[in-house]
């Protein structure tokens, strides 16, 4: 005898996402595993128990849960309690935030902002400087955090992280001064290190709980797991914590950072730690660490091109790695088993990524399908996307980075070069294995945001590069069925089918076919993640 479901949905439609099936009408769910679907609204009643929870939903549409395969979940939970500068339209409210922080903040503890925001959303485009920061508040540390790579900070703040007119930039890293040779408060990249390294650690409870508001919130969107692409190995401790505390609502998938393991013997100690929680056994559905990241280049104003930047004929961004050291580290870690996703973002630095990543494959030719991933490959021209095609190499692509950098790129590369980013379409149409996600905090997080902008490619600039666009369900797979593949768990997740794990969505209206301007805030009425309801408004 069938059990009665624990969750039962009646929709105007289900989209499975499984090849060639149509829509279907109802789905039952027991024991967080999908067990049966219904081409009526009525064909799953028999399975309707005492303890069933019916949704009769007749105008509203089921999805899989999405994924955001590349993220930062980490600096999610630790911008929780920021001041929410992200609100701000001008450097005037920016800084009358800060100050209303400071107003209630102890003197000599420090003030964090949010991190995601762009200084071209501001209306004088850009960022604060130190005096700024003094001005509004010289009694705190005042640390104002742009991304994971970019910092201001005011006179304090230098002061604790033993900054001043004497200090050189470190390798990779740039402190930056004005034309006069003084300092602007600013760090960028590798710089950001003097300061990680002074900043208060947050208790474990407060790790925690901003780890519940920021799943939470990624699962309000309609996000049922994310990739996380930047985990300090230490962080594994507090996702496992938060994971005991049912913290996590949507499901994990953790890079560990890559980015300070500059030796053998630093990757070696890296992979020793991350071998540890391999034998542990730690691993499970809701959290799972996925493997290593890398950088070769910089971003929007560090990405490594073939030709110079706009306005400087002798800069070309930064390669961060010599290529024989990279390929070492590769080596090193799929020497162990785990696998690697690296970040290259101008076609330079994606050049150099693909011969790295040719010759690992060449030295190492039995190594399973999936286990070098290139993160983002934003300009990726033709022949480059022809390689990475070849080899199998799958990518991972995000345009909410590109709506909220389209401006700085700009400046930085062109209206051209910035156009050209994520060729979607051309990725698609030559057979490349691609997955989205948002690379928040530089783009903002969301299911159907991010299906708005790779289907319109709407950008803070304008439109930028139409003819890369593509179409609505193509994007929704990109989310779901392409993501699940990314991870290794097309079994168990990615499209709805019996057996499955029940990570779904429930949207009012059909993504597939409503106007683009509901689709761009759309949001879902519920996500449900192995069963358990985890956003419903």
């Amino acid at each position: 005898m069938t059990a009665p479901a624990d969750l039962l949905i009646r929709a105007a439609a289900v989209h499975t996402l499984a090849p060639g099936e149509p829509p279907q009408r109802a789905i039952a769910v027991t024991g967080g595993r999908i067990t049966a679907l219904a081409a009526e609204p009525d064909g799953l009643d028999a399975l309707v128990g005492p303890g069933t929870e019916v949704v009769d939903a007749p105008t509203a549409t089921v999805l899989p849960a999405f994924d955001d395969t590349h993220t930062h979940l980490i600096l999610a939970g630790h911008s929780v309690h920021g001041v929410p500068v992200h609100r701000a339209r001008d450097l005037a409210g920016f800084l009358e935030l800060i100050r209303e922080r400071a107003a209630r903040t102890p003197a000599g503890e420090w003030i964090l902002t949010t991190v995601n925001w762009q200084e071209v959303l501001l209306a004088e485009q850009r960022m604060p400087t130190t005096e700024e920061l003094d001005g509004a508040s010289a009694d705190h540390p005042v640390l104002v955090r742009r991304g994971a790579y970019n910092m201001v900070l005011n006179s304090a703040a230098l002061r604790l992280a033993g900054i001043d007119e004497s200090t050189e930039s470190p390798s990779g890293g740039v402190i930056e001064r004005d034309e006069r040779g003084r300092l602007t408060g600013r760090l960028i990249n590798r710089a950001t290190e003097l300061v990680e390294r002074v900043l208060p650690r947050p208790t474990l409870a407060e790790r925690i709980e901003g780890l519940r508001a920021a799943c939470a919130d990624y699962a309000a969107t309609g996000i049922g797991t994310v990739r996380d692409c930047l985990v300090p190995v230490e962080d594994l401790d507090v996702l496992d914590a938060a994971r005991a505390e049912s913290a996590l609502a949507v499901r994990v998938r953790a890079l560990v950072s890559g980015f300070a393991a500059r030796t053998p013997e630093q990757v070696d100690a890296l992979l020793d730690r991350m071998d540890g929680w391999r034998a542990d056994g730690r691993d499970d559905a809701q959290l799972r660490l996925w493997g290593v990241k890398f950088g070769i280049d910089g971003g929007f104003e560090a990405g490594a091109l073939e030709e110079p930047y706009q306005g400087q004929p002798c800069y070309h961004g930064r390669l961060l790695w010599e290529p024989e050291e990279l390929l070492a580290a590769v080596d090193r870690v799929v020497e162990r088993g785990w696998r690697v996703g690296v970040h290259a973002w101008g076609d330079r630095g994606l050049r150099v990524l693909l011969d790295v990543f040719e010759q690992v494959l060449k030295g190492r030719p039995g190594l399973p399908p999936g286990t070098l991933v290139v993160e983002h490959g934003g300009l990726a021209r033709a022949d480059q996307r022809a390689r990475a095609i070849a080899l199998g190499i799958p990518v991972t692509v995000q345009h909410p980075l590109l709506h909220d950098g389209a401006l700085t790129q700009q400046r930085a590369w062109g209206e051209e070069r910035t156009a050209a980013l994520f060729p979607l379409r051309e990725w698609l149409d030559e057979g490349a294995q691609l997955s989205a996600g948002s690379d928040f905090p530089v783009g903002p997080y969301g299911a159907m945001v991010s299906v708005w902008g790779m289907t319109t490619r709407g950008t803070t600039a304008g439109v930028v590069g139409a003819e890369h666009a593509i179409g609505r369900a193509e994007a929704v797979a990109l989310h779901t069925v392409a993501a699940a593949r990314l991870t290794g768990e097309s079994a168990e997740r990615g499209s709805l089918r019996p057996g499955a794990l029940a990570d779904l969505t429930l949207w009012p209206v059909d993504p597939l076919s409503c106007s683009v301007d509901e689709l761009r805030e759309l949001r879902p009425v519920r996500t449900v993640v192995g069963g358990r309801t985890v956003h419903l408004s």
